[in-house]
């Protein structure tokens, strides 16, 4: 796979189109990307490479982030590593689920019976049509297939150096089974718990959601002040956001220090409405400033209510269902026949609906005080649904966190400070999570498409679940379904009937499988001499917005099975943000893909777009740096072509001896070690800045400087020294550009050298230093700054660049004299300049006259 110099064979007419899959095919044929697994532990670097999630196709972000992350990785490899460089696919959880409702126009309905024989239909109709649980399953597992391969498709034409061998999805059966695994030891360690409580719902999708899902969104609220009866009968009013939730009202809260109220607490009021009595309390959280400062607490309005439900030890009185409208029972406590008749306006109700009818009703019986005050306020929803979560008591899994364990806190929050961020300030991110979490992870969902938790519940005699004593498989068995699969000890009659068994019917949190990565991609468990090779992992690329989500949750796992970070390094990047400045999501409709963008420019362009961002900025759309990643790539083809088209050196010993050449060896060693430091830092786009600065400077002023001798207009040996510096710089720059321009580079290492450059060793400083001698590198800058200077004065006599100067007149000081000197020849050549004059100038730069 190493390189070897031969005799060049350039084509007439170079040009990029085809390129990608001329170069896609030749990488597969070749192996040029596949991981070598007999190399030790410290001659692999290993990337954690986010898995997309599948479910309609990428867009330009996309693009943006991986590209990124494939020029780290084509980096290591040249630095002589072999790159553990898998591509994984996000395929369970609900995004998959939405969009196979969406395309064929189905839903799940788990009690219909599996049909073997079930055909979707061609298009989808107006209602959905209902299917078994099975059935739904078989057709996400029959659309992620179809998406992976367009997803895999346009990865390949973007020119990722991922080892394709080396794929796995988060919903295949080591992924399951992998994920199994972890929560069973989990379970075991009592890392994972189940428990009853307050929890978070979205009535759409009808799942609990986890803290690190959740989202503000400004919505517009009203503020409804409601009178209370006191215990001596005096009025108390309450300003709530939430009326319909007075059936569910247990207490009112005051700040302990709120004068207004001290003689209430401990007592009881009257609700409206309900007549309902509920005691007044004291607690810290109540806002004195916040519309009364007497708050009524409802089970539950938000998470406070959760808080002071908790820490106060009040009752529960449920009010919504699971589908977001209000139960067709009142909840325990509204007893009377007052209050079942004032609740029966409200059963069945959205919020909505049950606000306006209860507002109507306070109102006809003079408890509400003047109009709602309209406000706007923050509203909790989930990040992917679309109406306001509610929060509804049910069982779920949870996972220790630190949320509620100062201890684990303490510990993630160090993981966190042993982690080399990229770029640093990224940390205060993840401090700010770890730091305000307020409860454990929250890891059970009410879908259907995602890995099932493996455990059952034995029944007792009256067909009641044992929920503290879960059955759980042997590890060899995983991965397991409980709704097919039956525990050990059971038969498949016992499922369902009293004295035999149920199914746990959830699924892990998709975060659950995904923060599993590292030891999916590495296929702990089911190959762990691959697993010693490349974990703890390299390097973790992401985007920010998931530092509190998908690595927290990796840390977390990692930290609990393995004691030690899961990776060693974070690059995290920035949002594409459109012309708006707004982030571009498929939600907010304004993405843009990129299918057409890497025809239309070319891949190597929309990589330099990439390439071009820093690290953990947000970075605008822009076609314009597409169009000048193109034209670089052009110049790439065209100065390679006449590099390698102006001749060969007399020898193989030929040497670069004029100092102008050397000058010029040793400005490009400087920028290979700045470029090689930037690359060490994970700092990609300085890298590219660096070998582009110089390639445009060599081109526009070197080539064009050395052009005549390299031609072989002067001595021999000057032909020979310019030829040699000619390729060397050549070999150094498409070997710079190789991590970002892959195709274009590709196409022309082949023209003069065997194996790929994608293999070929990350240029050394060392031996350009040695090239170049003692040779000052100020001398190519110096060159420069006269022949542009010549350039100027023909420009602006609006005659040919062809136009022989009869004079030109340097004004500088000796020491900058002599430099410009060490190009004379050069310099006249190249200006058809025909007399080069030194004159004292005053200062420390140079001045040009030029005599046409």
């Amino acid at each position: 796979m190493t390189a070897t110099p031969r005799r060049p064979d350039v084509p007439e007419k170079p040009f990029l189109e085809g390129l990608e899959e001329k170069w896609s095919r030749s990488w597969d044929k070749t192996g040029v990307y596949v991981f070598d697994r007999s190399r030790p532990r410290e001659e692999v670097f290993s990337i954690d490479t986010p898995p997309p999630t599948v479910s309609g196709s990428l867009h330009v972000g996309h693009v943006f982030s991986y590209t990124q992350t494939d020029a780290i990785a084509r980096y290591q490899r040249m630095r002589g590593k072999t790159v553990f460089y898998p591509m994984g696919w996000d395929d369970n959880g609900l995004p998959t689920e939405r969009r196979v409702q969406n395309y064929f126009g189905l839903r799940c309905d788990p009690s219909l019976p599996y049909d073997p024989h079930f055909t979707p239909p061609e298009k989808p109709g107006k209602e959905q049509i209902p299917v078994s649980r099975r059935n739904f399953i078989e057709l996400c597992e029959r659309l992620t297939v179809e998406d992976e391969r367009a997803f895999e498709e346009l990865w390949r034409r973007l020119g990722l150096s991922v080892d394709w061998s080396m794929t796995y999805q988060t919903i295949g059966s080591a992924a399951r089974a992998t994920a199994q695994r972890t929560f069973l030891r989990n379970l075991a360690r009592d890392e994972a718990y189940l428990a009853e409580a307050p929890t978070l719902w979205d009535v759409t999708f009808r799942t609990a959601v986890a803290q690190a899902e959740l989202e503000d969104r400004e919505r517009p609220g009203a503020y409804h002040h409601l009178v209370f009866r006191g215990p001596h009968g005096q009025d108390l009013e309450i300003a709530t956001t939430r009326p319909e939730l007075l059936p569910a009202c247990v207490a009112l809260v005051a700040h302990p220090d709120d004068e207004r109220y001290q003689a209430l607490f401990g007592k009881t009021a009257t609700t409206p409405l309900f007549g309902v009595q509920v005691p007044v309390l004291a607690h810290r959280l109540a806002d004195p400033q916040k519309g009364t400062g007497l708050a009524m607490v409802c089970t539950f309005g938000d998470t406070t209510d959760v808080v002071w439900w908790r820490e106060l030890r009040l009752p529960t009185r449920p009010v919504i269902g699971w589908d977001g409208r209000f139960l067709s029972e009142p909840p325990p406590g509204l007893d009377g026949e007052q209050t079942r008749s004032a609740y029966a306006h409200l059963a069945g109700a959205t919020p909505h609906t049950a606000r306006e009818r209860l507002v109507g009703l306070l109102r006809e019986r003079g408890e509400l005080l003047g109009d709602p005050r309209p406000i706007t306020h923050a509203v909790k929803f989930y990040e992917k649904g679309d109406k306001p979560l509610e929060i509804v008591s049910t069982r779920q899994w949870y996972l220790r966190n630190g949320g509620r364990d100062d201890r684990l806190r303490d510990q993630l929050l160090q993981r966190g400070a042993e982690l080399a961020w990229h770029p640093p300030h990224m940390k205060t991110r993840y401090d700010s999570w770890v730091s305000g979490l307020n409860g454990d992870w929250l890891i059970s969902r009410q879908r259907y498409f995602g890995v099932p938790i493996p455990v059952w519940y034995a029944l007792d005699g009256d067909g009641n679940p044992c929920w503290d004593r879960p059955l759980v498989p042997a590890e060899e068995r995983l991965p397991v379904d409980p709704g097919t699969d039956t525990p050990d000890g059971y038969t498949p009659e016992q499922r369902g009937v009293p004295g035999g068994f149920t199914g746990d019917s959830d699924v892990l949190d998709t975060w659950a499988t995904s923060s599993l990565t590292p030891q999916i991609a590495g296929r702990w468990g089911h190959d762990d001499d691959l697993f010693g090779r490349v974990f703890p992992m390299d390097l973790r690329p992401q985007a920010h917005e998931i530092i509190r989500t998908w690595l927290f949750s990796t840390v977390v796992r990692s930290h609990s099975e393995h004691q030690v970070l899961p990776w060693r390094h974070a690059m995290i990047s920035g949002w594409i943000l459109d012309p708006d400045r707004k982030k571009m999501s498929k939600s907010k409709g304004n993405v843009v893909t990129p299918a057409d963008l890497l025809v239309q420019h070319g891949s190597d362009a929309v990589r330099y777009w990439a390439a071009s961002a820093r690290l953990g900025t947000d970075t605008a759309f822009d076609t314009g740096q597409m169009r000048i990643g193109r034209r670089l790539a052009i110049k790439l083809l065209n100065a390679s072509k006449f590099v390698l088209g102006i001749g060969e050196p007399a020898s193989d010993a030929s040497a670069v001896t004029e100092p102008f050449d050397r000058a010029m060896l040793a400005q490009l060693a400087g920028t290979v070690q700045q470029a090689t430091e930037a690359f060490d830092s994970f700092d990609y786009a300085r890298a590219l800045q660096q070998a582009e600065t110089f390639f445009w400077h060599f081109c526009d002023d070197y080539v064009e400087l050395v052009k005549a001798r390299a031609y072989g207009e002067h001595s021999l040996q000057g032909t020979d020294s310019a030829r040699v510096a000619l390729r060397t710089a050549l070999s150094v720059l498409v070997r710079l550009f190789a991590p970002f321009l892959p195709f274009v580079t590709e196409e022309v290492w082949s023209w003069w050298q065997d194996g790929s450059v994608h293999r070929a060793p990350w240029p050394d400083a060392a031996p350009l230093h040695q090239q170049a001698g003692e040779a000052d590198r100020t001398v190519l800058q110096a060159a420069s700054e006269v022949i542009a200077a010549v350039r100027k004065a023909k420009s602006e006599a609006q005659v040919s660049m062809r136009t022989v100067v009869a004079s030109a007149t340097i004004s500088a000081p000796p020491e900058l004299w002599e430099r410009v000197a060490l190009a004379a020849d050069d310099l006249c050549a190249a200006g058809r300049i025909t007399r080069l004059e030194h004159a004292l100038g005053e200062g420390t730069e140079l001045a040009v006259t030029v005599t046409l």
